[in-house]
């Protein structure tokens, strides 16, 4: 079999594989872009695309059952899931497509679908869809993008029912009688929102005592009350240790274990499962025992700071190399490789903020240290905290539900991080995290003039709070 010789060779056409293809190719690189399945990754084609896609036409349906809030009559509301369904894959396929071809265009880029495999420390084989053929590749440079996929807890029999994932719940196009979501994580509290919303029973099993286990108690107190309000059933400190289907009815039963003991009394019985408690990387066919690449215990690819391999001229990147597993940090994996493979830079990883935010209603949207990991690392902090019920926008939207938080360094008047938990929380979070690029103290802040009546507008007020509790 005739060996293809390129300067490099890129696994996966995510956010970090298809931008590095194109400036690769653009500087003059021979390259070989391999993707299974769809360009984009996961956020154009089961991530954020298609969610937050979902998430809009639930909160078009919510609001319209909140009319006669606002001093608007409406008839009844009703969800029709094929119509979002297309909706959604109307948007997946127009940005996939036009990715795709995009990439197929590009000088010095060669766009190769199949399944890529390393059959020697710089040799890939690939192996083409619906074709009994291989391909041979070899490259000195090598750059990993192959994500993950969802996790699968081990529960027993739960291999053998029909449960759901993150992934082909985009497939379901009705809506749930009874929804049974196992995680109280991002994934698991957007689609529990998102399915009520569409007029789904809802039932979420989070085996810790909070949601989001990894926020502040606060936050999670109260998007535990926020998400009870609209009708959602929580089983927190829950653990599933069995599931079955129900007999003759084609229903999920849960049997679990729980501290509560009320909570034990009887099973949980669903019309749908949903499992939302993680993921794991892609890398377990992709034959890195040939290379001397190493993984972890869980199979993230080990890198250092440049995002380098334990390999000369293997490269790894995105949330199969360990990197938080957002698009926005896969393509921040891409400017770093970027500018290290084809600027000589020295960019890396060391003390990157990592803004994050879930599209729950109200959002959370986070950046830089929690009030929890603040304390343990002993920082002197000062906390500045507003409840939305005292923001002039959110009353005159009806949207009072949460409250915003900041961290302040006590002795710099630093900001250390921000949980802004309220309408368009991602947003109002991203004018804090601008502050801290800038090194700007809190005060900056406290003293700026916003436009009234704006969300942003609530930070004067918010760093106002610091003052008061000083006098």
């Amino acid at each position: 079999m005739h060996t293809k010789q390129y300067d490099a060779i890129i696994i996966g056409a995510g956010q970090t594989g298809n931008p590095l293809a194109r400036e690769m190719a653009k500087a003059g690189r021979r390259t070989a872009l391999i993707e299974r399945e769809h360009v984009g990754g996961t956020c154009i084609n089961r991530g954020c695309t298609p969610t937050k896609t979902l998430i809009a036409s639930a909160q078009v349906a919510h609001l319209a059952r909140r009319a006669t809030d606002f001093g608007v009559r409406a008839e009844s509301v009703s969800v029709d899931m094929a119509a979002v369904h297309r909706r959604m894959k109307g948007l997946v396929t127009e940005f996939r497509e036009g990715l795709r071809n995009e990439l197929c265009a590009i000088e010095n880029l060669d766009m190769i679908f199949g399944e890529a495999r390393f059959s020697g420390p710089k040799e890939v084989s690939v192996r083409l869809p619906d074709r009994d053929e291989l391909l041979s590749l070899s490259a000195d440079k090598i750059i990993l993008n192959v994500g993950g996929r969802p996790a699968v807890p081990p529960v027993e029999g739960l291999r053998s029912v029909p449960f759901l994932d993150s992934t082909t719940i985009l497939e379901l196009e009705e809506v749930p009688e009874h929804l049974l979501v196992l995680g109280g994580g991002y994934i698991g509290l957007e689609y529990a929102q998102m399915f009520r919303r569409f007029g789904s029973r809802v039932t979420i099993i989070e085996a810790t005592p909070f949601l989001l286990a990894h926020e502040d108690t606060d936050v999670s107190e109260e998007m535990a009350r926020i998400l009870c309000a609209e009708g959602i059933e929580l089983r927190l400190a829950t653990k599933v240790v069995h599931a079955a289907e129900t007999a003759g009815s084609g229903g999920i039963v849960l049997t679990t274990e729980a501290e509560n003991s009320e909570q034990q009394a009887a099973p949980l019985h669903g019309s749908h499962l949903l499992v939302a408690v993680g993921r794991k990387p892609n890398t377990d066919t992709l034959g890195l025992e040939k290379t001397g690449v190493t993984v972890d215990d869980k199979g993230f690819i080990v890198v250092n700071e440049r995002m380098e391999t334990a390999v000369p001229g293997i490269w790894a990147a995105g949330e199969a190399a360990g990197s938080p597993a957002f698009t926005h940090i896969a393509y921040d994996d891409f400017r770093i490789l970027c500018a290290n493979l084809l600027e000589n830079g020295s960019r890396t990883t060391k003390n990157r903020l990592v803004p994050q935010t879930m599209f729950t209603d109200p959002q959370v949207g986070r950046v830089g240290l929690s009030e929890r990991e603040a304390r343990e690392k002993k920082r002197n902090v000062r906390v500045a905290k507003l409840p939305m019920t005292e923001v002039a926008r959110t009353l005159e939207t009806g949207e009072t539900r949460g409250f915003i938080k900041a961290l302040v360094d006590a002795d710099t008047d630093a900001l250390l991080g921000c949980a802004m938990f309220c309408r368009e929380g991602g947003e109002l979070m991203a004018v804090v995290m601008m502050a801290m690029l800038g090194n700007l103290p809190y005060t900056a802040l406290r003293d700026g003039i916003f436009a009234h009546p704006t969300l942003a507008e609530a930070l004067n007020n918010l760093f106002l709070t610091l003052d008061r509790k000083e006098s």
